[in-house]
């Protein structure tokens, strides 16, 4: 049989013997791509949301080592039920009330990445906002969405700063305080008396309006 086939390549289409045995090594290939889509579909469907969120954590680990993401060209299954049925037995509580293990609860959200939003939130004193999480390296904005899923946002600010008490060490560890700043801040204390609101910032004129509007709920007079 295999004889008659590469006798009709020869004959046919006027292939030589070598040609003609490169061709039939050639089909199978040819013949797996073709349906390598629909195989790649069948094993998806299989996935289980243990696998599924194992994944998305080593995703999110790549993607702090500096990958990119690009778009596969093969079918891939959206599960648009993930969150609803990850979410079953679980109960939202407050964000300031989460840890670095809670947080892992949600897709996306490994260890590394869970134990910096923590280690970050703590050093602020809590969020006014939700939109600060999207400050932190790695959290990308769909992540950060998601979070607010599975957490309350509070709004709780819990550690505030004494401006008119603090040294500059003690200003220079907020998130959004620098050294630099904190030295002007003590100096100009120094210099005019205590601040007796955070507007009184804006007669320092190397301070961006903005920024002072940033640390104003963490500022106490």
């Amino acid at each position: 049989m295999r004889l008659r086939f590469l006798y009709w390549l020869k004959r046919e289409i006027g292939f030589s013997r070598k040609e003609s045995r490169g061709f039939l090594l050639v089909v199978p290939v040819l013949t797996f791509l073709a349906f390598s889509p629909e195989l790649f579909s069948l094993f998806s469907r299989q996935i289980d949301p243990a696998t599924e969120k194992d994944l998305l954590e080593v995703a999110d680990s790549l993607r702090l080592l500096g990958f990119e993401e690009v778009s596969s060209p093969f079918p891939v299954r959206v599960g648009l039920d993930t969150v609803n049925r990850s979410m079953q037995g679980l109960r939202k509580i407050p964000f300031s009330e989460a840890d670095s293990i809670t947080l892992q609860v949600v897709p996306g959200v490994g260890p590394t990445l869970a134990a910096r939003i923590i280690k970050y939130e703590v050093s602020m004193g809590g969020f006014f906002s939700k939109d600060q999480l999207k400050d932190i390296y790695g959290v990308q904005p769909e992540v950060a969405d998601r979070i607010w899923e599975y957490f309350e946002f509070d709004g709780e600010i819990r550690n505030r700063l004494a401006i008119n008490d603090a040294a500059v060490e003690d200003l220079a560890k907020h998130p959004y305080i620098s050294y630099g700043q904190a030295k002007v801040i003590i100096a100009y204390r120094n210099q005019h008396g205590n601040f007796q609101q955070a507007d009184d910032l804006l007669k320092i004129r190397i301070f961006d309006p903005e920024w002072i509007q940033k640390i104003a709920p963490y500022l106490t007079f």
